[in-house]
């Protein structure tokens, strides 16, 4: 059994900040249950575009409001708490974000916990876990 708490992640090596991003990862590769799990912030009145080439995002907003926008399709989606997606076809996406958006991420294959996003906004490929 894994317990843990935002609170102990808090300025860890989990608790990971990139521009207007911050992630706190609460399960990663190294737990060894085949997917990762985190809470990421995005800050208000930014625009972030990301592409998971290697991975399948599920997303559940429960704060805040913004825009997904497929780049692939041009298709906007409004995010508000309640909200879900799922990047299973490793779309090209922006996430405009109005008020500061918090999320629920899981992430298959799961994630070490150090990635960034590259100038492409993919993280990069997974390496095996041992």
């Amino acid at each position: 059994m894994i317990v843990r708490t935002t609170d102990e992640i808090t300025g860890t090596d989990r608790d990971v900040s990139v521009g207007t991003w911050r992630s706190k990862r609460i399960i990663l590769a190294d737990d060894k249950v085949g997917f990762s799990f985190h809470e990421t912030t995005i800050e208000s009145n930014s625009v972030n575009e990301y592409r998971y080439e290697h991975h399948v995002e599920a997303v559940w907003v429960i704060e805040g409001t913004g825009t997904l926008t497929d780049l692939e399709t041009g298709v906007e989606y409004p995010l508000a708490p309640g909200t879900m997606y799922l990047l299973n076809g490793h779309e090209r996406h922006r996430v405009t974000c109005d008020q500061q958006l918090r999320m629920l991420c899981v992430f298959n294959p799961p994630v070490t916990g150090q990635e960034v996003h590259d100038e492409t906004g993919a993280y990069p490929a997974p390496q095996s876990v041992a």
